[in-house]
């Protein structure tokens, strides 16, 4: 039953040659525009692409912005896709704190970093978060990571730290004390990953003068972890 599935979706993809180049892009995601370009022998391509969203051949990220469905048996990255319908951005927070192991829990919502207004996408395929940031801070700690498929922007290990502590409210953070209790008793994460952690990168955060108080028990933390005085 499952072979006879697989041979009839091959024949549909080889029948609808606007279809199958769409499979070019595979885990990149596509404009309404670009949708449009592949459609053009369709007398109503807008008709087509309703179609298409309803049989699940293609996904609608948010307007006009689409990734492939179930119909190409697609891999889709949501590092990338939190890259795309709003920027600039960069992945951070506890998404990237998960991806760098350094906390445990398996993270479903993926939260960006930009230096516009703050926002949220409810998609079929999870929630993207994006934290406003003054452009001081944004500049700092970005990572662009790249796979034999395609490359996102995340911060850097240190980096996400310092955008958890700055931007999750009600934190209540008084001393190097509470911060190493907050790190290694709320948070679970491992020492031997903290003392890998940049000092310079919270440094130049902290020049920023934006929350520079919980930055520096977060400094003042992971020297004293790290054996120096």
């Amino acid at each position: 039953m499952e072979s006879l599935k697989q041979e009839k979706k091959q024949i549909n993809r080889d029948t609808n040659k606007p279809e199958k180049e769409l499979e070019k892009l595979q885990t990149i995601p596509f404009t309404h525009a670009t949708l449009l370009s592949f459609l053009k022998g369709y007398k109503s391509p807008n008709d087509k692409i309703k179609e298409m969203v309803k049989k699940k051949e293609i996904i609608r990220i948010r307007r006009s912005l689409y990734i492939l469905g179930d119909f190409y048996d697609n891999y889709f990255s949501k590092e990338l896709i939190a890259n795309s319908p709003y920027g600039p951005s960069y992945i951070s927070i506890d998404y990237a704190l998960s991806y760098y192991g350094l906390i445990l829990e398996r993270v479903y919502e993926v939260t960006s970093i930009t230096t516009k207004t703050a926002k949220k996408y409810n998609t079929p395929i999870g929630r993207f978060t994006y934290v406003k940031s003054p452009v001081c801070l944004y500049k700092i700690g970005i990572d662009i990571k790249t796979t034999n498929r395609y490359s996102f922007m995340i911060a850097t290990p240190t980096k996400a730290l310092c955008d958890k502590l700055v931007f999750t409210k009600n934190l209540n953070i008084v001393s190097v004390k509470s911060m190493l209790e907050y790190l290694i008793d709320d948070l679970r994460m491992d020492i031997e990953k903290l003392k890998e952690l940049d000092l310079e990168t919270i440094q130049k955060c902290m020049e920023c003068n934006y929350k520079a108080r919980v930055l520096n028990f977060l400094y003042e933390s992971i020297k004293k972890l790290k054996g120096i005085k």
